[in-house]
């Protein structure tokens, strides 16, 4: 598993990739919340310190939440409560007091890696919306019975949409998920990306705008979803 480190202490870094790497994980260690946000689309699970020098580890969860939804895994000497409830209802999967037991470590991050890999098994892999059907595992786009070609962006952004159909999806997700940075991307090519792919599926409700904020695959007639069953 690849494992990204957020902490600003070297010896408690040190000592932390290397346990990791005696027990199969490989380990990017990083000292500032910045590059949380540069470094976590390689990475399967973050270990955050809150004590960052450049922001507080809160704020850079929270940062983290609006692109992604990777296990987090708060590793802190911040042990009181007001700071593991909000560290919690902002996203973190676990919360763990320093010092902690390395083996409490490791049994916890398998246990959050289980979680994840549960949800991630009963995910939707064709998406449809009237008649619109998404084949996220094919990239493949139906409209009424007919395929619709779609360029590489274009089937990303759509992907991103269908995949979490129903549900309001930001712009900063969408530049973070289809371009890699939502700090770096030019704002203005998922504009165009979006115009071009509405024009291609002629069912401008299907991606509806949500001002201020994003968008959503919408409902054509009702959303619903082909699971691998094989049906």
């Amino acid at each position: 598993m690849q494992i990204l480190l957020a902490e600003d202490d070297d010896g408690v870094a040190a000592a932390l990739v290397e346990v990791l790497y005696d027990h199969g994980h490989v380990t990017r260690r990083v000292r500032y919340g910045r590059d949380v946000l540069t470094y976590h689309r390689s990475s399967d699970l973050l270990l955050l310190d809150l004590g960052l020098p450049d922001t507080d580890g809160l704020d850079v969860l929270r940062a983290l939440r609006a692109v992604s939804d990777m296990p987090v895994v708060v590793l802190t000497a911040r042990g009181d409560e007001r700071s593991v409830v909000r560290g919690l209802r902002l996203g973190a999967d676990d919360y763990l007091v320093k010092p902690v037991r390395l083996a409490e470590l490791l049994a916890r991050i398998d246990a959050v890696t289980r979680r994840n890999a549960a949800k991630g098994a009963s995910a939707v892999r064709t998406v449809r919306a009237g008649d619109v059907a998404v084949d996220l595992d094919a990239r493949r786009v139906m409209v009424g019975g007919a395929e619709v070609e779609l360029t590489t962006k274009e089937f990303d952004i759509l992907a991103v949409l269908a995949g979490r159909a129903g549900t309001a999806v930001s712009r900063e997700q969408l530049l973070d998920e289809v371009w890699g940075d939502a700090r770096h991307a030019v704002s203005r090519s998922l504009d165009v990306h979006l115009t071009q792919l509405r024009a291609k599926l002629c069912r401008p409700e299907l991606l509806t705008t949500i001002r201020g904020f994003g968008y959503r695959f919408g409902d054509l007639g009702g959303l619903g979803d082909l699971r691998d069953s094989g049906a």
